[in-house]
């Protein structure tokens, strides 16, 4: 049969089986099985066989589990593979809707998550068992033999993981908002700790399905039966099961072990996948998204294969497709607006048309000959391009100024942005105190919004913090578009031995509403190496380099560009407690006066990618 796009009526009914299947239902699927007979009968596509906690064994003797949706005909198809932490189940609807158009939908619960065996650490084992798991995939019986891996955030770890590993049959990946590093751009960013990402996913996302797990292991109905009085009688064993104090230590040891290697070290190293892009020889989709979390390390990812990638079908293979929200939501309403009709993005639908393309030779937008779709923030249009970054850009510096009075804590900040250079001019200093650190409004965050929101929110309140330096062009004449990588170069001194600076690129409506784009943060210690650590001399000025990531936004004419620099943005990275001691076991705080210098002889900048 021919493989058709589902009509709005099927892609309804497939939404209906996403909230109605309940996971452990057999019944449930059954009723939607036939469901799906009637429309593939009706709309000529394929009916869809269902197979549940299918056994996969590992190398070591685990076995994972899996549910496979496949065509219910003869014939063999190529196989759509996703290992997941968060529950196989939740894949009914791509699986009903992959499979009725000819492919073998595979969702494996990797190991010690849900169904499946052996003992859950993050990132640790996805290379062996997702190169166990490909092999397995493509010797079943309806299997063409090809294999692709798709799906987001730590399911597109586990397809880096796998491709770095080389599996025979593995023949495509769709990574979808994910990273790069597992220490830089997804523990670590510029060597402060995601505090919020790593607490809100290790709490939210992780932990419950081990508590679960580990709950089970320790109802003991039979002893419970002789506690008098029957009022006492105990759930479970909640002493053998945990202690308060060691609740972390016994059901998320991993969080531990993050905090206690900061640096990039040995525990890092070994599940990079910057390390080892030569290793990776498939085509790759990369989908990524302004506001989220994970953009560095996706951008980085569709570089480094293109330039190092291990086969001349990995370099000139792989496509990049950056659109707007990921992790901080989905369009066209992300945070405190909305892009318009052209945001809505349907990843399910992405990945189809990917896997068309490159194992069924559709001739759609992938083989354009055009390998970077972006969402163009400003006029909120899709664009095509022939590269990432783009060549007709243009690296321009915006000087920084003031006469030492950019912040606005008392009346309108006089900082400005200038592409003249300085020349004798005093610096602006402010206190950081890490018992009131600037807060986080808004920006890349996971896996919940903060009380001020998430994506692009308005950053006045923080503008008006004695501890935030504001610095501004004047109104734009004309639509000025930066696209592409940005950086902030700083030359800083500190009163203490260590502490953080960070940036952020703000587009200031006529309005006043001041639009996040991108920014970052540098731990002061980790201004030379992310692997030997060095503090700094109290007084004593250095040149540092901050990586804002990117960004896509076309200034409007009337709008202003803004730098925002202070030290802290809390709580999306822990606050430096300015002492130099090891972060994660300290307590000591102490405040830091830190100076930003811009003159002659320290030329402060914002460097933006100017689009010609």
């Amino acid at each position: 049969m021919r493989a058709i796009t589902m009509s709005d009526e099927q892609q309804r009914a497939a939404g209906w089986l996403k909230w109605t299947i309940y996971p452990k239902s057999t019944a449930l699927i059954a009723v939607a099985m036939c469901l799906l007979a009637s429309l593939a009968h009706a709309a000529n596509l394929y009916a869809v066989a269902y197979e549940r906690n299918v056994a996969v064994s590992m190398r070591d003797g685990v076995t994972l589990r899996a549910d496979i949706y496949r065509p219910k005909t003869e014939g063999k198809f190529p196989v759509l593979l996703q290992r997941t932490p968060y529950d196989k189940n939740s894949g009914a609807e791509f699986g009903v809707r992959a499979a009725a158009q000819g492919y073998v939908v595979v969702f494996e619960d990797v190991r010690g998550r849900y169904a499946s065996e052996g003992d859950w650490y993050p990132f640790t084992n996805e290379s062996r068992d997702g190169y166990d798991t490909v092999e397995w995939a493509a010797a079943l019986p309806y299997s063409s033999g090809k294999v692709g891996m798709f799906g987001g955030s730590y399911v597109g770890a586990t397809q880096m993981l796998a491709a770095i590993a080389r599996p025979p049959h593995l023949a495509g990946i769709c990574p979808v908002v994910t990273g790069s590093n597992y220490h830089d751009n997804w523990t670590y960013q510029g060597g402060a700790f995601e505090q919020w990402f790593n607490e809100s996913w290790t709490s939210l996302a992780l932990v419950p399905d081990t508590f679960h797990r580990a709950a089970k292991k320790h109802t003991d109905v039979p002893n419970g039966t002789r506690t008098l009085p029957l009022a006492d009688y105990p759930l479970f064993d909640l002493h053998a099961l945990y202690s308060e104090s060691a609740s972390t230590s016994s059901l998320a040891p991993y969080f531990l072990d993050w905090l206690d290697h900061p640096n990039y070290d040995d525990y890092w190293k070994r599940i990079s996948i910057e390390d080892h892009f030569s290793d990776i020889t498939v085509p790759a989709l990369h989908i990524a998204a302004w506001y989220d979390i994970f953009l560095g390390g996706s951008l980085r990812n569709y570089l480094g294969i293109k330039e190092h990638g291990g086969s001349e079908e990995a370099r000139h293979g792989q496509r990049l497709l950056v659109t707007v929200g990921g992790h901080a939501g989905i369009g066209p309403k992300i945070g405190a607006l909305d892009f318009g009709e052209a945001a809505k993005f349907d990843g399910d639908d992405a990945t189809l048309r990917w896997y068309d393309y490159l194992f069924k030779g559709a001739q759609n937008e992938f083989a354009s000959g055009k390998p970077v779709s972006i969402f163009v923030l400003g006029r909120n249009q899709w664009r095509q391009e022939d590269e990432w970054p783009l060549a007709r850009t243009r690296n321009t510096r915006y000087f920084l100024h003031s006469t030492g009075t950019a912040t606005g804590v008392t009346r309108v900040a006089q900082g400005a942005l200038s592409l003249v250079a300085p020349t004798a001019e005093k610096p602006d200093q402010y206190v950081y105190d890490p018992g009131d650190p600037a807060p986080t409004i808004g920006g890349p965050l996971c896996c919940s919004a903060l009380p001020t929101g998430i994506g692009p929110q308005d950053q006045r309140p923080a503008e008006a913090r004695s501890d935030v330096l504001v610095y501004t062009t004047p109104k734009f004449a004309t639509d000025t578009e930066v696209t592409g990588p940005v950086s902030l170069e700083l030359y800083v001194s500190s009163s203490a031995v260590d502490t953080d600076f960070t940036g952020m690129l703000v587009d200031v409506w006529p309005n006043g509403f001041a639009q996040n784009l991108t920014s970052g943060i540098l731990r002061l210690r980790y201004r030379d190496s992310r692997e030997t650590p060095e503090l700094a001399i109290p007084g004593k000025t250095y040149h540092i380099t901050l990586d804002l990531w990117a960004t896509s936004n076309v200034f409007l004419a009337g709008h202003k560009l803004r730098l925002e620099v202070s030290s802290s943005n809390f709580p999306r990275f822990d606050r430096n407690l300015n002492t130099g001691e090891v972060q994660a076991h300290s307590t000591r705080v102490v405040k830091a006066k830190n100076v930003i210098y811009h003159d002659s002889t320290h030329p402060s900048a914002l460097i933006v990618p100017l689009v010609r």
